[in-house]
């Protein structure tokens, strides 16, 4: 797939209208699953009637109880609350104090996987969400809390059905794009309090050769 300099606009011939939300469905499987079949699709935000849409690029897989990585290994508690509900639901948290991280609930329901969202590609909105994080290049969006405050995700989002759209001026959700034609995978990041074997599990993903992918290697 060719790329784009960071600041060159994509030009696409999909509508507003046609941007249908990814089914409840398409959550409910595999984690890992999910997280490679989000490189490609769409991450989209409509906030107070504007639309902003960006290539999801980046993804980690968070595979509840049996990963020692995952918020929700050891217990239930109010923060992770969202990973045990329906899949297709936003777990949006804080970290260092300062940056929210966007994840989408994965598997069954009571089963606390999820998905972060790491790095995206902008394709409609751009200029919004420069105005928002008025940053130069590729910063805008290619790191998991650079891409939030970009399309404006906070805590409010959190538990929010990402299934439906039924918000016309404001929602968040994520609708189907085109695969990258290769994807890379390795360890996640900042995970040094997990268990060697968890550290180790290459459950990041991205798409290979695309500039958008965070600077983590």
């Amino acid at each position: 797939m060719p790329q784009r300099d960071a600041l060159t606009p994509v030009k696409s011939s999909i509508t507003q209208e046609a941007l249908t939300p990814l089914p409840l469905g398409f959550y409910n499987r595999d984690t890992l699953e999910v997280a490679r079949d989000l490189l490609g699709c769409w991450l989209v935000r409509q906030l107070d009637g504007e639309l902003m849409a960006a290539r999801i690029v980046e993804t980690e897989a968070y595979r509840g109880s049996e990963d020692s990585a995952c918020h929700a290994h050891r217990r239930r508690t109010p923060r992770t609350e969202a990973m045990f509900g329906p899949p297709g639901h936003a777990y949006v948290y804080l970290v260092y104090g300062m940056h929210w991280l966007l994840n989408v609930v994965t598997q069954p329901e009571g089963n606390p996987c999820a998905v972060l969202i790491r790095a995206v590609e902008p394709v409609i909105g751009e200029p919004a969400m420069r105005a928002w994080r008025s940053v130069a290049g590729r910063n805008l969006c290619n790191g998991p809390g650079k891409l939030t405050r970009a399309l404006r995700i906070d805590n409010a989002l959190y538990g929010h059905d990402m299934t439906q759209n039924s918000d016309q001026a404001n929602g968040l959700w994520i609708t189907s794009g085109d695969p990258p034609s290769a994807i890379a995978s390795g360890p996640r990041v900042g995970i040094d309090y997990a268990q060697p074997a968890d550290r180790d599990a290459p459950w990041r993903l991205w798409s290979e050769g695309n500039p958008w992918v965070s600077k983590a290697r």
